[in-house]
């Protein structure tokens, strides 16, 4: 068919692709959001892209959605799916990565780590023009529109207060008319907000902001990062720390799916006296680690660092904590310095640590624990590890982010008579 005609006609879909949308094979290869496996639907195709029109025959394992944006708003592709088949979707994403890897796993059952929903969420605003009044909300399914929200079920109880606090701050910055993207996160001190798009702002608007987190009782203002006012500090629990991680900083989407994260790590890691977290961020896992041994925190995140080590400083209970900031994609940790560890735990970005990986499979490392958010580049970082002589004993997906194609994978490598080796070699 020539590219820009449009044709309706009934399908057989015949599975999900990774984003959760149907797959049809026949006549051709194409995809039908909102379809699900075993259903005859109608629907109008243009391309490679079909938009769903009716569903002709239904599967018994459909749904009602939870949300009343869901199709429309772009943050959850799979509220139309039962439990029994979300479970079995997600994982089989992380499967059909390994193979394609050539990786030989078992992979364990997906693991819920929901909990009481996300703590964080990255409200957009946009404006027709300076003055006008914002639309605020998530952006629609594969655009850069945005859909008005007045609510959002998958967020934790924490998070009530957040639209609100977005709408007023949406409201104070109309007249500057530019894209923004409000971050909030939930604490245990209350919302911390992080503005991001309008650039420098003039004092009349530092002012209306101010008096925003005043009204709104955030705990923490942010302006690209810089602090227009903290009212408390904002902190969230690792472990037995207390940590303010800095403006817009990373943090694992639900409190559930760190702790579960970091359970997995420290169990993976047992025994060992000497660890080196890399990627560590503001210490989710090295705090927790630190209950136990020495560690050794490496990002190249200077803030996140010195969050980690000020709530390090602060937990009298820890053993010792050294911190340093390194960029690991262009300076990884070598083989040489990597030996002086019992384990290694790293959790890169959705890139992955292709180079530190490298370093890793030539060391001796006995145990190495990767905890990663994206299938594709930890299955090509696993099988360097593992063509580096490095057995993989376990793998657990954890989702965390509920009705999303995102899935987290903790996975324990270890070497076999390694701490022989690295006694011979001095």
């Amino acid at each position: 068919m020539p590219r820009g005609m449009i044709e309706t006609q009934e399908y057989l879909i015949e599975g999900l692709n990774a984003r959760a949308e149907g797959l049809v094979r026949v006549p051709r290869v194409f995809v039908i959001p909102g379809a699900l496996p075993g259903e005859r639907i109608a629907a109008e195709l243009e391309g490679e892209r079909g938009r769903l029109l009716d569903i002709v025959e239904p599967s018994a394992e459909r749904v009602k959605p939870i949300c009343g944006y869901f199709g429309a708003c772009g943050g959850c592709a799979a509220q139309h799916m039962s439990g029994r088949l979300y479970a079995s979707w997600k994982r089989q994403v992380l499967v059909d990565a390994l193979t394609r890897a050539g990786v030989a796993a078992e992979v364990g059952p997906l693991v819920d780590a929901h909990g009481e929903g996300r703590r964080r969420a990255t409200f957009h605003a946009r404006y027709a023009e300076p003055g006008s009044v914002g639309v605020l909300g998530f952006m629609r399914a594969r655009t850069h529109d945005i859909i008005a929200i007045e609510t959002c079920p998958v967020l934790a109880p924490g998070m009530a207060p957040a639209l609100a606090a977005a709408r007023r701050i949406t409201h104070n910055l109309r007249g500057l008319a530019k894209p923004l993207d409000i971050i909030i996160t939930a604490t245990l001190t209350g919302l911390d907000v992080d503005i991001r798009g309008p650039g420098p702002l003039d004092a009349p608007f530092v002012k209306k902001l101010v008096e925003t987190a005043e009204r709104c009782d955030l705990a923490r203002l942010s302006n690209h990062g810089a602090v227009l006012i903290e009212r408390r500090a904002p902190e969230v629990a690792m472990g037995l720390a207390r940590v303010c991680p800095p403006p817009g900083g990373f943090l694992q989407a639900t409190v559930a799916g760190e702790a579960a994260l970091a359970a997995l790590a420290l169990a993976g890691a047992k025994r060992a006296r000497r660890v080196a977290d890399l990627f560590a961020g503001s210490g989710a896992i090295a705090l927790r680690m630190a209950e136990f041994c020495n560690v050794s925190a490496f990002d190249i995140e200077g803030p996140a660092l010195a969050a980690l080590a000020r709530a390090a400083g602060q937990t009298a209970s820890l053993r010792a904590v050294a911190v340093t900031a390194r960029d690991l994609f262009h300076r990884p940790l070598s083989a040489a310095e990597l030996n002086v560890f019992d384990a290694v735990c790293f959790d890169p970005p959705r890139v992955g640590a292709q180079a530190q990986a490298r370093e890793l499979a030539a060391s001796l490392v006995p145990a190495v624990v990767a905890i990663s958010c994206n299938a594709a580049s930890f299955a090509r970082d696993a099988r360097i590890l593992i063509e580096g002589g490095y057995r993989l004993e376990e793998i657990v997906p954890i989702d965390q982010f509920r009705y999303s194609p995102h899935l987290e994978t903790v996975t324990v490598f270890r070497r076999e008579r390694a701490a022989k080796r690295r006694r011979m070699l001095g």
